[in-house]
């Protein structure tokens, strides 16, 4: 839960998310059992997805927070069609959007959101003087649901925390919520996550981990077979035998801390040492193979994420600018897109809302590039090489000499 939908209580006149009330219930926990015998595969709702890419996989955690912390980082540009605005309400709304936020760590929740469920929900809070929003929260994908109208458009969207609900009602214009949603082929309403279509490659990277993990547990390595010959050829000891041989290998020769500790056997044991099999060999490589898949869906080069294998790039300088351009710049671009069809015009019908591509490291020799081939087009106006660049016009700038 985030902290800012616990608001303190003022004197004064105060602005609150309208599902704070809510989240006083506490929330249920839910379990699945599956049968050991079969594969268990990520159950793929959200909070599943979340927890076993996100909380529980190095991989998808880094993805995520490389991609969001990026995105979040780049200062925002508000202009309209004569000058770029230093100081305008909303700047001042996004550089503060509520009391437990500020601009870097609120868009930081909204790239998020989009990577982990496909879907990322943006409240509102209308002031009650000038019915401007004074304050934007973010909402859990999770707990969000579409309540779609008589024309299949979303009518309502209901919030739900331990059984209690709200329902925040669309109207015509700008509505309390602002749904940003990736594309999904097979769904009119929510968003396709990435952690989705990595899923298999996920429950493999996790399993191998696992995999690993126990292996260290037997000191690392595959040790060999204890081989019993009794008495006149009998190969089978007593339960009494068997238990008491269990648990002193279990106590004194398994585990990291008696790698390489010798053993002692008594008469009739034999040891009979194992190495890798040529499947136990090919493990490792299969745990890369999945590190690139979940890199792969959420448009992460592996080179970035410290993956062997084989690298598309030649450099780590061209794989941060392949990021840049096939991954970052095209979801900022939908989040840009989307507060400018939804916020913006509250504050004037002339605004547009960007970022600064000129605050990008990755993207500098593009830039100068760019710059270089408008400098010396000679049939190019001052002004339309301004607006090629994104500036706005100047007076007396529409001459070629």
């Amino acid at each position: 839960m985030f902290d800012f939908f616990r608001k303190a209580e003022v004197a004064t006149e105060g602005k609150a998310s309208a599902v704070g009330p809510l989240t006083a219930g506490g929330l249920g926990r839910m379990a699945a059992v599956q049968a050991a015998t079969q594969p268990r595969w990520t159950a793929r709702d959200t909070v599943s997805l979340t927890r076993a890419g996100f909380q529980g996989n190095p991989v998808g955690f880094r993805a995520v927070r490389l991609i969001s912390e990026a995105a979040a980082a780049l200062p925002l540009v508000l202009q309209d069609a004569e000058r770029r605005y230093d100081e305008h309400p909303l700047l001042s709304l996004l550089r503060r959007p509520n009391p437990a936020q500020g601009r870097a760590e609120f868009l930081e929740a909204v790239y998020a959101q989009i990577l982990l469920s496909g879907s990322a929900y943006i409240e509102a809070v209308a002031g009650s003087e000038t019915g401007l929003p004074v304050e934007l929260h973010v909402l859990r994908s999770d707990r969000m649901s579409v309540v779609p109208g008589a024309d299949g458009w979303p009518a309502a969207y209901e919030y739900a925390v331990g059984g209690r609900k709200h329902r925040f009602q669309m109207q015509d214009g700008a509505g309390p919520i602002c749904h940003v949603r990736a594309y999904h082929p097979l769904d009119d309403h929510y968003g396709l996550s990435p952690l989705e279509a990595a899923a298999t490659a996920l429950d493999v990277h996790s399993s191998a981990s696992k995999w690993s993990k126990a292996l260290l547990d037997n000191a690392a390595r595959p040790s060999g077979a204890i081989v019993f010959r009794g008495d006149d050829a009998q190969s089978t000891m007593t339960p009494e035998q068997f238990e008491r041989l269990q648990a002193e290998m279990e106590l004194h020769h398994q585990g990291a801390r008696n790698a390489g500790r010798p053993m002692l056997l008594e008469g009739g044991l034999d040891w009979k040492p194992m190495g890798f099999s040529p499947s136990d060999m090919e493990f490792h490589k299969t745990k890369e193979a999945a590190a690139r898949e979940i890199a792969l869906a959420f448009g992460v080069p592996p080179m970035m994420m410290s993956i062997p294998g084989d690298n598309t790039y030649s450099n780590y300088q061209e794989a941060n600018r392949a990021l840049w351009r096939l991954t970052l710049l095209p979801m900022m671009d939908k989040m840009m897109s989307s507060l400018n069809r939804w916020l913006t015009p509250q504050f004037g019908n002339d605004l547009t809302l960007s970022y600064d591509q000129d605050a990008i490291p990755a993207l500098n020799a593009d830039r100068q590039a760019l710059w270089q081939r408008i400098g010396q087009a000679d049939f190019m106006t001052l002004n339309e090489k301004r607006a090629a660049l994104g500036l706005g016009p100047l007076p007396n700038g529409d001459s070629l000499s």
